[in-house]
């Protein structure tokens, strides 16, 4: 096996009242791919929750951090010195306004953009060199309705792409897991359009 584990990083909020909230699908993403590819139950660790399994030939970590998503950097940065994974192994699954629904982008480093998870990472990995997995939630259409809009559960209509969303990241998390970022895109792609149809 190639290397040393990779790392990915759901991002969310703790506890039922958020369980289904917006800027809670990076948690959503973890999940559904710990289920897909049976890895061990979820334990606590590191300030958040932790499994870890194979995603095909990789070794993989998923991480949780219970810390509030303002201070999920403090989480990450422990598992990352924990085991030792360097910044380019570390994957980073998050909400994105800039982003219709359902819509995927993975992108290398940049800006955080008002995001405090990400500020938070950048701060506490030291560079915000790190993977991104932009899951689109789309924007309320006024700056003043973000909170609300990232803060408030998903609608039931939302389902229609948010599930057929979950299951593709999850299938396709093994090209992610080895670096195959234009692969996993379009193998999630497929896998919306492919429920559309059939919807």
């Amino acid at each position: 096996m190639a290397g040393g584990p990779k790392l990915f990083v759901g991002l969310g909020n703790p506890g039922p009242s958020y369980a289904r909230h917006r800027h809670n699908i990076g948690f959503m993403a973890m999940d559904s791919v710990a289920w897909r590819h049976r890895m061990a139950p979820w334990r606590r660790k590191f300030q958040g929750e932790l499994t870890e399994g194979d995603l095909g030939p990789v070794r993989a970590l998923l991480l949780k951090p219970m810390t509030f998503m303002n201070l999920s950097g403090q989480s990450v940065g422990e598992a990352m010195r924990f085991f030792k994974i360097p910044l380019a192994d570390i994957v980073v699954f998050h909400d994105e306004l800039d982003l219709v629904p359902g819509k995927v982008r993975v992108k290398q480093g940049g800006g955080v953009a008002g995001h405090n998870g990400l500020k938070s990472l950048a701060a506490h990995l030291g560079s915000p060199d790190f993977k991104r997995v932009r899951l689109g939630i789309g924007h309320p259409g006024h700056k003043d309705r973000v909170i609300g809009h990232v803060l408030s559960d998903f609608h039931k209509a939302d389902a229609d792409w948010l599930e057929p969303l979950l299951d593709g990241l999850a299938e396709s998390a093994p090209l992610l897991a080895r670096g195959d970022d234009a692969g996993f895109m379009n193998r999630v792609a497929l896998a919306m359009q492919t429920a559309s149809k059939d919807g």
